[in-house]
């Protein structure tokens, strides 16, 4: 069945690119589990014998999350982490195909719980070393509260200065909206690293 893709949501256009990466069986990471969106749309595309690993720092998310899963059958291959994305390390050990971000405050959720820019910088760092050659890390930045443009102005620069031998990184931007739309940045490790 076709799906109609809306260009102007910007979550809907990292799901295009990610399910792309993602293979039946597959192991990947949704950073920012939130609401669970992103963690139902990575579990229903790893299949029955892949494994998504969720993190959040808020056991409402958590909670909603886990009946989302629950509600599709989805439960059995999801792990919901109650930590924050800045010790990814502490739980996996073994390369993923993708990690997903979607950075900023829950949705319906305390606007004062936000991502906040040094630790998302440091869950990139280990996110950048999980994904294995030919992976994929999506990062959803939002601009549009004073957190997430600090955590923008912290973070495009560092993907920036990303070694181009090792990755490739793109920045998608909604030109023509006005009120700081979404950014969308993907980042593969190259298969080879070292050679560009």
């Amino acid at each position: 069945s076709s799906k109609m893709l809306n260009l102007k949501k910007i979550t809907g256009l990292a799901h295009l690119h990610v399910e792309c990466f993602i293979k039946p069986g597959d192991r990947v990471i949704d950073a920012t589990a939130g609401n669970g969106y992103d963690t139902i749309f990575l579990a229903e595309k790893v299949g029955l014998n892949g494994h998504v690993y969720a993190f959040d720092v808020q056991e409402e998310a958590l909670e909603k999350c886990r009946c989302h899963l629950d509600e599709r059958g989805l439960s059995e291959r999801v792990s919901l982490i109650k930590a924050g994305h800045q010790n990814l390390y502490d739980y996996i050990y073994n390369p993923v195909s993708v990690v997903m971000y979607n950075l900023g405050y829950l949705p319906g959720g305390s606007r004062e719980v936000t991502t906040i820019k040094q630790t998302t910088k440091e869950s990139i760092k280990q996110a950048l070393n999980l994904i294995k050659p030919g992976g994929l890390i999506s990062i959803v930045l939002y601009m549009g509260h004073a957190q997430g443009a600090e955590e923008a102005l912290e973070l495009l620069p560092f993907f920036k200065r990303l070694d181009p031998s090792v990755y490739h990184v793109v920045h998608v931007s909604l030109l023509n909206q006005d009120n700081a739309p979404p950014e969308l940045v993907l980042i593969q490790k190259n298969f080879f690293p070292g050679t560009a």
